[in-house]
């Protein structure tokens, strides 16, 4: 019994199930997400903007109070060359008027004086400077903190954030954007025990933070009150950036499912257009559907009748299809055949010809050396015809495994010494053979085996670099006989390695392009050797450059002293 029933659901509802699931929520989700990355992003911005401000301040204050305390220094060590009390008096009056933010500049009798004078500035919101003299004296500078407040907040006239500067004993002598409500609620937060030296975040709101520097030299508090409406400010504008840049999101959306739905009518369409031509007999009209939960009902019902009247048709089109497959390789096998029979053909051919009418003409005298060269090289050209005749008349056997092949005893080292002497080794490289007298006999056609080791050796010879030698190796493993054939070449991507067993396929390197060949070779070995129950594997890598593996079938051993005697 089924308690449940699949229903597919029509294309209004998908498209409204699409909407909720591919829109609605995951925006939600999105903006949340991105809402609350954005908050803490700025929370951080704000605290480490109100920690540089802090800092700056700080450092426009150090650099003040060194500026003047350098300079009273100067002064100080000046006045040691004036001894009249009124000459020294003159020349602080003239120095005072070229100190900026300078309102008085006097010489205290001792500590006691100078620190009334610090403490009448003090309850006159204005700075003290006091340096020592050699003299047991003191000189003092007094400045006005109304001008030095404007230079000092100069650089943050732009700024919204509260600033305010206090003395040792948290007495306001200097602000920014001031305002009662909010110094009384900041004074409220403020440790009792400050950290000297070092920015300090304090305050119970996330997203406002306060700062504190307090200094011991002079004895300040600077502190920076990130307001509400600043905080306001930055979070709100990026909140409203991503709320815009979702309702962006929202109509792009919603114009894609608005083309989504206008495809998907276009494609009912087609299929109603289908099934008509289908029934009138117009069998070249076909379409495929991928059927899915998410396919709706109307397109999976038409789908249905129109591939139950294609049925018949579709078979036929794919014996068509693979009909012409087959043409179109034998089309392919057709063009390389005469390309390379042409070639091949013509060369040897050119030469007989122009070597034969050489050997003819009666007006010239010809040596008995010119006539035995000309003689030997026509009938290394007719070897060669005859070489590439055999192969062409091999490969329908081949491909239509008709290729017979007389199985008898084969007595190796006998095999590969005669394909060593029938090579062709024109440039007199080395083919070293390595194997045993005792070798045991392998399973085979002794002719057809010369045929493929004489392929293979001369193969070798011919793409294996300059000055390096041919080596056969031999081994018996597993029950079978293994022969190596190896040539020192550049390395054979793997890709391309597959495909030499093929027909008329050479390598397109410098090296096939300078040597001549069929491309039939390989794919001729190939089938000779399979014939033999025979299999043959090729490699290359950097180590071994090129080899060819042959494994063969080996004989009872009863039976390998007949094959030496034969």
């Amino acid at each position: 019994m089924k308690f449940f029933r699949f229903k597919r659901l029509k294309i209004v509802e998908q498209i409204a199930v699409v909407f909720f699931f591919a829109v609605l929520i995951p925006m939600s989700v999105s903006g949340f997400i991105i809402n609350n990355v954005n908050q803490q992003s700025m929370r951080y911005q704000l605290r480490e903007s109100a920690v540089l401000i802090a800092n700056m301040v700080s450092d426009e204050i150090d650099f003040f109070t060194d500026t003047v305390t350098g300079n009273m220094e100067q002064l100080a060590f000046s006045l040691k060359y004036f001894k009249s009390p009124s000459k020294r008096a003159t020349y602080l009056q003239d120095v005072r008027k070229n100190l900026q933010n300078c309102e008085d500049l006097v010489i205290a009798k001792d500590q006691n004086e100078a620190k009334l004078i610090h403490d009448r500035n003090k309850a006159e919101k204005k700075a003290t400077i006091a340096v020592p003299l050699d003299t047991g004296e003191v000189l003092v500078a007094t400045y006005s903190l109304t001008e030095l407040e404007d230079e000092l907040f100069n650089s943050l006239q732009d700024d919204s954030r509260q600033i305010y500067v206090l003395t040792d004993e948290s007495k306001l002598i200097a602000a920014h954007n001031f305002t009662d409500e909010d110094f009384q609620k900041t004074m409220s937060l403020l440790p009792k025990n400050l950290k000297v030296g070092k920015p300090v975040i304090f305050g119970d709101t996330k997203n406002q933070p306060l700062v504190y520097v307090s200094k011991d030299n002079p004895k300040i508090t600077i502190i920076v009150n990130t307001t509400e409406g600043v905080t306001n400010r930055a979070i709100n504008d990026n909140r409203l950036k991503i709320i815009l840049s979702i309702f962006a999101a929202t109509l792009v959306i919603l114009f894609i499912t608005a083309l989504y739905t206008f495809y998907l009518y276009i494609n009912i369409r087609q299929l109603f257009k289908g099934i008509i031509a289908i029934s009138k007999g117009n069998y070249e009209r076909q379409i495929r559907l991928l059927t899915t939960a998410f396919t709706p009902h109307e397109i999976v019902f038409l789908a249905f009748e129109f591939n139950r009247m294609a049925s018949e048709i579709h078979k036929s089109y794919k014996q068509l299809k693979k009909n012409n497959r087959e043409l179109k390789q034998l089309n392919e096998f057709r063009s390389n055949l005469i390309d390379t029979v042409s070639h091949e053909l013509r060369t040897p051919l050119t030469s007989i010809q122009g070597y034969t009418s050489r050997l003819m003409r009666n007006d010239i005298k010809i040596d008995e050396e010119t006539k035995q060269k000309s003689l030997r090289i026509i009938k290394e050209q007719s070897e060669r015809l005859k070489r590439l005749i055999e192969d062409l008349l091999t490969i329908p056997d081949i491909e239509g495994m008709r290729l017979r092949t007389n199985e008898e005893s084969v007595y190796m080292p006998e095999v590969l010494e005669t394909a060593r002497f029938l090579v062709k080794n024109k440039d007199n490289k080395k083919i070293e053979i390595n194997i045993t007298e005792d070798f045991p006999a392998v399973l085979g056609d002794k002719n057809r085996l010369e045929q493929v080791f004489v392929n293979l050796i001369e193969n070798a010879v011919k793409y294996a670099r300059p000055d390096t030698d041919i080596t056969v190796d031999t081994v018996v493993a597993d029950g079978k006989a293994k022969i190596f054939v190896n040539n020192e070449c550049d390395v054979i991507p793997p890709k391309q390695l597959r495909r030499l067993f093929e027909k008329f396929i050479r390598l397109d390197d410098n090296t096939t392009r300078t040597t001549r060949g069929t491309g039939l070779g390989l794919f001729i070995v190939k089938g000779l050797i399979e014939a033999m129950n025979g299999t043959i594997e090729l490699h290359s890598d950097k180590n071994i450059g090129f080899c060819a593996e042959v494994t063969l079938q080996l004989v009872p051993s009863d039976e390998v002293l007949n094959a030496k005697s034969n």
